[in-house]
């Protein structure tokens, strides 16, 4: 029987993504909120600069590269105030044999990411 994965269970493999290749660039992590509903999910440093990175998991047929502009416009203005950079991380997540069907547990999917998108 398959499973669906929980909208929490998409977005924490869409955080685990974005985290591997945040870590493979040599951010360093001061914190991680895995909650889609708190911002950011990371906060980083690189280069002794602050970095704030909002991950959201996206459903087919949604495009991972669009984002909600004025809320990233609030975000941009909170990172402003903390000298910090803001960045969304977009990552579409799709069932491998059929775009239409749910990501399900143990089943193979397709990962759309195309990186980090700077504000």
């Amino acid at each position: 029987m398959s499973v669906p994965l929980t909208d929490q269970e998409l977005h924490n493999l869409a955080m685990n993504i974005v985290g591997r290749e945040l870590e493979a660039n040599g951010f360093e992590f001061m914190g991680v909120n895995s909650s889609p509903e708190k911002n950011p999910q990371f906060v980083c440093l690189k280069d002794k600069k602050l970095h704030f990175i909002i991950v959201r998991s996206i459903p087919f047929p949604e495009d991972p590269t669009v984002y909600n502009s004025v809320f990233m416009s609030k975000m941009k203005d909170h990172a402003l105030k903390h000298e910090a950079m803001v960045y969304y991380a977009g990552v579409g997540l799709f069932n491998a044999k059929d775009r239409s069907l749910p990501v399900y547990l143990n089943e193979e999917y397709i990962v759309d990411y195309v990186g980090l998108i700077e504000m």
